[in-house]
């Protein structure tokens, strides 16, 4: 479930005076959902290259729930880490930093690799952070790490999976 349609069934369930009803159905936001160690996620490297190339290693959010979790209730993330989240088939993808604990840098990558936006996110603030247009992945970084890399629009953002 995207943020859109989380935020949406949300207002729904507030509006029609049945939040104990939706309950089950928010309840993956809250801070007593199952949450998986980040340790079980997959990882692979990521190389950023256009005025310099940079390594990270990144975590690998390739499920539904790793999706929705992201870096949520992460407390310390160093400046060589990070996460990546994809799509099969490019989207429009919207962000926010609710339970997110620490600042990030949002990398959005265009099919061919391209970054062609870089969001600079604040700890815990629900406002849609989005591509704008259709975007294969985003990465997290530590927020500033773009900044101090000098990552900017236009630079090409590689990785690979297992297979």
């Amino acid at each position: 479930m995207n943020v859109s349609t989380r935020r949406w069934l949300l207002t729904v369930c507030m509006a029609s005076g049945l939040l104990a009803l939706c309950g089950g159905i928010v309840q993956a936001q809250a801070p007593s959902a199952q949450l998986e160690e980040l340790s079980a996620f997959p990882t692979t490297t990521l190389t950023v290259s256009g005025g310099g190339t940079h390594q990270f290693n990144i975590w690998v959010a390739d499920t539904e729930s790793r999706d929705e979790q992201g870096l949520m209730f992460v407390r310390e993330l160093p400046a060589d880490r990070g996460m990546l989240f994809m799509s099969a088939q490019p989207k429009v993808w919207n962000m926010w930093m609710k339970n997110t604990y620490v600042p990030l840098d949002m990398l959005f990558v265009a099919t061919d690799g391209h970054v062609v936006k870089i969001a600079h996110a604040i700890p815990h603030d629900e406002t849609t952070i989005s591509s704008e247009t259709a975007v294969k992945a985003v990465i997290e970084l530590q927020g500033g790490i773009c900044e101090q890399l000098h990552i900017k629009v236009g630079d090409i953002a590689k990785w690979r999976l297992a297979q």
